[in-house]
């Protein structure tokens, strides 16, 4: 892997993002993990004298349903390779009327509504509790808004995230409840992605690309997917030139707590956890157990 050491932002996303005019792929990196096989490929790129690295949520040719993705592998393998940074990029429906479809949003919260998805990398004899309040890097995030920001798009920033299981879209009825509570956006993907980053100690934050408004809008024509198709290939530009962007902006050092926010968090003694789950995590967590 010598030509990724020197890569420490990674994007997740679409196949999409990194077909990007004056961006190189210079290596394609295939990834053994203890959860199975990462989603895809990881791709790095290099766009002037910056690298960065590319992973499709979805593998390639968009294969793995939102509750499908092999989260636990994907945040490993790019922890692996040595990447700090996590910048997500999602696709999600729009809970408020002044989120127009084909904007950008910076969430700063997350509502958890998925049901059948392992979002830890704890249990089995390691017993671990990190703080989540905040679920986005903020300084990760204040580039993101800045950048997007600044290229001239409608951007909004701290906004609440509704990560629903999928893959069927919300009823009215659900769609109402979440703007009842304060949601921005709804998505399928942030979760268990944003909760798996905070645990491997990885700066994670997103760009939330709204395609329609969600069914709540009963004066809007019901959300098909032939509209968020057309909607998706409209902000796939906007995407790109926001990546190409913050591969010139984004630096390797970290100021932030995400770095070590596992350092007070594991409660097991050392001597008590199994080796299989040591050897699993050694990769996040040697350090705490030395």
């Amino acid at each position: 892997m010598a030509t990724v050491k020197e890569v420490k932002l990674a994007f997740i996303g679409g196949t999409g993002l990194y077909q990007i005019d004056g961006l190189e792929i210079v290596d394609s990196v295939d990834i053994d993990t203890p959860f199975g096989n990462p989603s895809d490929s990881i791709k790095i790129a290099r766009f002037g004298d910056r690298k960065a690295a590319f992973l499709p949520r979805h593998g390639v040719g968009h294969r793995y349903l939102p509750t499908e993705i092999p989260v636990k592998a994907n945040i490993w393998a790019l922890k692996k390779i040595g990447i700090k940074k996590i910048i997500a990029v999602s696709a999600v429906g729009s809970l408020k009327e002044e989120i127009r479809p084909r904007d950008i949003v910076i969430p700063n919260q997350i509502i958890d509504r998925t049901k059948q998805r392992p979002s830890t990398f704890f249990g089995d004899g390691l017993v671990a509790h990190l703080g989540f309040a905040d679920p986005f890097c903020s300084e990760l995030s204040d580039l993101l808004y800045t950048t997007v920001k600044d290229l001239g798009y409608r951007v909004h920033r701290d906004e609440t995230y509704v990560c629903m299981e999928g893959p069927i879209f919300s009823t009215r009825a659900e769609s109402n409840m979440y703007r009842s509570w304060g949601g921005g956006v709804i998505g399928m993907t942030a979760i268990p992605e944003s909760k798996l980053a905070r645990e491997a100690e990885l700066c994670y934050a997103l760009i939330a690309m709204s395609t329609d408004y969600d069914c709540w809008k009963e004066d809007e024509e019901d959300v098909t997917i032939e509209m968020i198709v057309q909607n998706l290939q409209a902000n796939t530009a906007a995407a790109q030139s926001v990546i190409k962007k913050l591969m010139e902006t984004v630096q390797d050092d970290v100021t932030c707590a995400c770095q070590e926010a596992a350092q007070f968090a594991i409660l097991t003694d050392p001597k008590l956890i199994p080796e299989d789950v040591k050897n699993k995590l050694a990769l996040f967590y040697k350090k705490y157990w030395k």
